[in-house]
């Protein structure tokens, strides 16, 4: 596998959508190589569109770019119809329906929905109503498929969530959220803050996501408390395109530091607006960074996580690889579950995942 220090292109177009306009092809060849990687292929028609460059897209990439296209409007139908299927299911039992992550930004329109595609609808309920949100789902199709004793105590008593549900005719996904976070991780932000700040999506009768500050806060947590980056550098494009949105509502960032702090989750925001500053040219006022500054770690620990998080947060391709890049990934695993299980639970876990759970078929 080749190993090189220079910039992947795809990061470079991502700053400047309007270099597609002169790539040749063997440049758009390792472009859609990196981007398929990363899982942003349609998120490249996108910005291709929003910079008026695809018509000077070659043929053959443009079919790419426009086969990735007619994917996702089959995928944002798809997410709009399984919203209402939810919110009817639920319609009884009279408990806020609050969209996260991929849905929320969808169903909001908002930049960050361009282009993603993504495979689960993330919400989030009073723990003390999965009792009820549970079996309405059920009765609307949506089944849990682990029937593992201790898979259902692993989600049920450790987690910030009940076992995924997937529809038996569907086959759409939802995690039902409690938290943002396990019930063990060291940070514990309160949920119910998240879900007093909740805001309804207009024309969306019953839906709401979570305000903006806590938009941003929750995509930095779910990227930054995770231990594996294969979708990483999406991530932190969602995270780019939130902060350049929001970045313009009065208020937004004098209140955001402030925000993290409260939810004890200043960490994952100093790291968010670190790399998406250093990767995707985000601009974050020099106010916020000098406010998050005594949440991130001290010397040398932070040049370790540069190092480790500027090798994690790019496409997992062949053209993208540099020394370390296995050691950088292993470690941040390591970090991930750690930062989520205190020591002893998270040995009984892996003991259990690696040599009692039977496998998976």
């Amino acid at each position: 596998m080749p190993e090189s220090d220079t910039e992947p292109l795809l990061l470079e177009v991502l700053r400047e959508p309007q270099r597609m306009g002169a790539l040749t092809l063997s440049e758009w060849d390792l472009l859609l190589r990196q981007a398929l990687a990363a899982n942003l292929t349609a998120t490249l028609h996108g910005l291709a569109e929003q910079y008026r460059v695809l018509h000077a897209v070659p043929a053959a990439p443009r079919r790419h770019l426009e086969w990735a296209a007619s994917l996702l409007r089959r995928h944002g139908a798809g997410v709009q119809w399984e919203v209402t299927r939810i919110r009817a299911a639920l319609a009884q039992l009279d408990v806020p329906l609050i969209l996260l992550k991929g849905a929320a930004y969808a169903v909001s329109g908002l930049a960050a929905s361009r282009g993603r595609l993504f495979s689960d609808i993330d919400i989030l309920v009073p723990k003390e109503r999965i009792d009820e949100v549970e079996p309405a789902l059920m009765l609307a199709g949506w089944m849990s498929h682990h029937h593992d004793a201790y898979d259902q105590r692993y989600y049920r008593v450790w987690m910030h969530e009940i076992p995924p549900m997937q529809h038996v005719q569907r086959g759409s996904v939802i995690d039902v959220h409690h938290a943002i976070l396990p019930l063990t991780a060291r940070a514990r932000p309160d949920p119910a803050k998240l879900r007093a700040s909740a805001l309804p999506v207009p024309g969306q009768s019953g839906v709401l996501v979570l305000a903006p500050a806590d938009m941003v806060i929750h995509s930095a947590t779910h990227l930054f408390y995770d231990g594996e980056f294969d979708k990483g550098l999406r991530d932190l494009l969602d995270l780019h395109r939130l902060l350049t949105e929001f970045g313009g509502q009065p208020g937004f960032w004098e209140g955001l530091a402030a925000r993290a702090y409260e939810l004890e989750l200043a960490r994952p925001l100093f790291y968010a607006l670190r790399y998406t500053a250093r990767l995707l040219g985000t601009a974050v006022p020099a106010a916020v960074t000098a406010a998050l500054a005594k949440a991130g770690p001290v010397q040398p620990l932070r040049a370790l996580m540069d190092a480790l998080f500027l090798r994690a947060l790019l496409p997992m391709h062949a053209s993208c690889a540099r020394p370390g890049d296995a050691a950088a990934r292993k470690a941040l695993y390591i970090r991930g579950n750690w930062l989520r299980m205190p020591p002893l639970l998270l040995a009984r876990h892996l003991f259990h995942k690696a040599f009692i759970s039977p496998p998976k078929t």
